[in-house]
């Protein structure tokens, strides 16, 4: 039997073959419950060894230590039946078994490897499309998608996933234009794909487009599935338009309502959380009681040691809190792992384990130690997985501890480097004001000042 994309595949059974298409797309979408589908596909044709490599991949996706039972219960019974299995099954449970033994890097090689001999196996392609983001592999987030779409058009199934990862890859490379042409494309061929449409929405941070931002995602959330799996993540970058228009209300408003509307212990989803209640505290915004209520739901990782991204989120959340014993066991469990031998090791040593030291230097008021830290991190922090909005409180953090350190050279220096990045910020011009006072230049900074007010006037405004 072959699937829709015409790959052959190891079922013969026509009810499974059919669940597994429909886990697939949910997969793709974001929506649904992909994860119960294929359950549904497997109870059909408990030996369909492609069902449970996309059982694994559900594992693979989430960064949480939690589900790697389920990741090894999917291999292991993959591999009991690999016998009937065709070879590009075979290369999807190697793939699979590799992140399993945590050698992160390994896994995503091999599943661009079947991308490239199978360019319609969209499993593969998504699957090293979403490593490539975890380990910081920017390159391959957008060409493993280049190298498949010469066997792709409009007339097979899923042309527009493929459009929408194409569209982020371009825009973590830097290509914005290309990025929003593709992206756009894919959500005319799908208003349902929330990924093409966090696509679009990041080359709109990128540019500071403020205004076309906040109009795009809240166009776009109208055309996504109820059950969008990854709408708390646009409403993320939603907050983030706000958050540089001033309007700190509104994404308070959104944080509570979209991005965190009520307790849960999903690692993607606090992450989102921890950056954005970070932000507002460099902002000097009081958050109320909300980062108490994130420690408590990270407090249970601790001792996780899964991906060390989270592990950074996870300190934000109890320096926040105040949480002073929570936040230096969880920097001692990081430094323990620094000596591993996996992905993960390498990605502590490198990049995690500096900014987590940077982080509890920023609390204590050290803030030369936060920027000596830092400085040197932004070239690198790309290794350690995330996206480049995502990576960007890193810089954020530097420039305020330059700032409230009263360092005036490297504040100007990073203020006006971020106003060139940034300028259609009002955020980044009292950045750059802050930055002028410290350094003496009152009228220069009054100036910023002003254009900040404008700005913000005018977009408001739109």
């Amino acid at each position: 039997m072959r699937d829709v994309r015409g790959l052959e595949i190891s079922t013969r059974n026509a009810r499974s073959l059919a669940a597994y298409e429909r886990a697939v797309d949910e997969l793709h979408r974001y929506s649904g419950n992909p994860l119960a589908t294929i359950d549904a596909a497997l109870a059909e044709d408990p030996g369909f060894v492609l069902g449970h490599c996309l059982k694994a991949t559900l594992a693979v996706g989430a960064t949480e230590r939690s589900l790697e039972a389920m990741l090894r219960e999917a291999v292991e019974a993959g591999e009991a039946h690999s016998g009937a299995a065709t070879a590009r099954e075979r290369a999807h449970l190697a793939a699979a078994r590799a992140w399993l033994e945590r050698d992160f890097d390994a896994a995503l090689d091999r599943y661009a490897r079947i991308a490239i001999e199978h360019p319609r196996d969209t499993l593969a392609v998504q699957t090293a499309h979403i490593a490539a983001f975890y380990l910081g592999r920017q390159l391959a987030l957008r060409d493993v998608v280049a190298r498949a779409l010469h066997a792709w058009d409009e007339r097979v199934p899923g042309y527009g996933y493929l459009l929408g990862m194409y569209a982020f890859g371009l825009e973590e490379n830097g290509d914005y234009a290309r990025a929003e042409e593709v992206g756009r494309r894919a959500i005319e061929l799908d208003p349902r794909d929330g990924w093409a449409s966090h696509a679009v929405a990041h080359v709109m941070e990128m540019q500071t487009r403020l205004a076309d931002g906040v109009a795009w995602l809240t166009e776009g959330s109208r055309g996504w599935d109820a059950d969008n799996a990854f709408v708390f993540h646009n409403f993320w970058h939603l907050a983030l338009y706000h958050l540089d228009l001033g309007d700190v209300a509104r994404v308070l408003e959104l944080y509570d309502t979209r991005v965190r509307p009520h307790r849960s212990d999903v690692a993607l989803e606090m992450i989102d959380a921890s950056a954005m209640l970070w932000r507002l505290r460099l902002g000097g915004h009081d958050v109320g009681g909300r980062f108490e209520a994130l420690a408590d739901d990270w407090r249970p990782r601790i001792e996780d040691g899964y991906y060390v991204f989270n592990d950074v989120h996870a300190l934000m959340a109890f320096l926040g809190a105040h949480r002073e014993a929570d936040a230096a066991a969880l920097v001692a469990a990081v430094e323990r792992r620094a000596g591993e031998s996996g992905t993960n090791g390498r990605m502590i040593r490198e990049v995690g384990l500096p900014v987590c030291r940077a982080l509890g230097a920023f609390d204590r008021g050290d803030f030369r130690t936060c920027v000596d830290a830092l400085l040197p991190l932004r070239d690198v922090a790309v290794r350690f997985g995330g996206s480049n909005a995502q990576r960007d409180v890193i810089t954020q953090t530097l420039i305020e501890a330059a700032l409230r350190g009263g360092d005036a050279a490297l504040g100007r220096a990073l203020a006006s480097e971020r106003a060139r990045l940034r300028p259609g910020s009002p955020a980044t011009w009292l950045v750059q004001a802050r930055a002028l006072d410290v350094a003496g230049a009152g009228g220069e900074a009054a100036q910023a000042r002003d254009r900040a007010l404008r700005l913000r006037a005018r977009l408001l405004a739109a």
